[in-house]
């Protein structure tokens, strides 16, 4: 199938609020789905038990927000409040669990309203380890998975076994291996690669199970690398600060049209949390739980260590030999703002270019956001050919 079908079919599971697919899922299989808030929560082990995991951004600019502003002020970011208008207007009555992270104050809340509004659709906090020694993060870490299994298991799910949990890490590993793949050659061809029609892909791959989502991933993977789209002049750029809240369709196209090639950035960042496989042997556990501590790419909502993440960055822009950042976070996103500051200090040192920008996923401020960042591609064109 041409990439540009495979996309459009999930663009069309991406805008459907109703979650169609997941309903057919449900009533085919009987299977119960666990519905989570960005940003990581351990998919193998939903997987494992026989349930369907589905990642959940809010509505998009698709979905007026009427009944969730009165749970929450009107000063913290959109997609809290736009997953439970979802909720409230019956969108979401699938669900049998709801995962809510522990990424934010906003998101670790969420989890209290959500118990009180929706009593019939089981609540669950996931507490990341902050700690990253194995003997005591890692060792907490597996404890909460494992309760994530009994919760499931009570729900008449299956036993969570050592070999049902490794068959999962199996298939997610290769789901990861296929996102990274797509990564690096958008990194190597990013006209063949519109980011646009990644994301959509991406987005899609959340709800669907992953047996299907890796036939996706590999067929628009297949797909891209026949194209032969002629290059434009564009700026090579890496975007940073939505590793939770997702920026609105539009505003991707939005970059892309005022002459920026995204060839690197933090959207979707479940679909490629680890930067290695995770061991399928030993005990199953075990291994997701020291990926997690010693493989996670950095994030706004894992603590750093001792390693800041501006290293990081700074080490993405020369892999995917980019000239610019662009820091877009969403509106009132604490640690995505709280992390510019760093970020923008260490390219400063480095000489390295950047702009920045607040969105909201539901305003109309695409043509603004051109203008800046089509004068910010500019310049780096002019500059660097000075």
């Amino acid at each position: 199938m041409e990439a540009r079908k495979i996309a459009e079919e999930c663009e069309k599971l991406f805008y459907d609020l109703e979650f169609t697919a997941v309903r057919e899922w449900k009533a085919r299989t009987g299977g119960r789905v666990v519905g989570y808030l960005p940003t990581y929560v351990p998919r193998e082990v939903i997987h494992a038990a026989g349930a369907l995991s589905v990642g959940l951004f809010g509505g998009g600019d698709k979905l007026e927000i009427i009944k969730g502003d009165a749970f929450y002020q009107s000063y913290i970011c959109h997609m809290p409040r736009s997953t439970l208008e979802l909720g409230l207007s019956g969108r979401l009555d699938f669900l049998d669990v709801l995962l809510s992270p522990s990424l934010c104050d906003v998101v670790r809340n969420l989890s209290g309203v959500w118990q009180l509004q929706f009593p019939n659709i089981k609540t669950k906090y996931i507490d990341m380890p902050q700690n990253f020694d194995q003997k005591v993060g890692g060792r907490f870490f597996i404890s909460v998975m494992k309760e994530l299994a009994e919760l499931l298991e009570s729900l008449g799910c299956r036993p969570v076994t050592n070999e049902l949990l490794r068959e999962s890490i199996v298939l997610y590993n290769e789901n990861r291996r296929l996102v990274d793949a797509l990564y690096d050659y958008r990194a190597e061809a990013p006209h063949n690669v519109p980011t646009a029609e990644l994301y959509v892909v991406l987005r899609a791959s959340l709800i669907q199970p992953v047996e299907e989502s890796n036939r996706t991933l590999a067929g628009y993977l297949a797909a891209v690398k026949n194209r032969s789209f002629r290059p434009l002049d564009n700026v090579r750029v890496v975007v940073v600060g939505s590793f939770c809240e997702q920026p609105p369709l539009n505003l991707i196209k939005t970059l892309e049209k005022s002459g920026c090639y995204i060839v690197d950035d933090d959207f979707i960042q479940i679909a490629r949390w680890f930067r290695r496989p995770i061991a399928v042997d030993g005990d199953a556990y075990s291994a997701v739980s020291e990926a997690f501590l010693s493989a996670s790419r950095p994030s706004s909502s894992i603590f750093e260590g001792d390693k800041p993440k501006s290293e990081d960055l700074v080490q993405r822009i020369r892999d995917r030999k980019a000239e610019g950042v662009i820091f877009a976070a969403p509106s009132f996103c604490d640690p995505a703002l709280l992390d510019l500051p760093f970020y923008q200090e260490a390219l400063d040192r480095l000489g390295i270019s950047y702009t920045q920008f607040q969105f909201s996923e539901n305003t109309g401020q695409f043509q603004t956001i051109k203008e800046q960042t089509g004068t910010f591609s500019d310049s780096i064109k002019l500059w660097s050919e000075a």
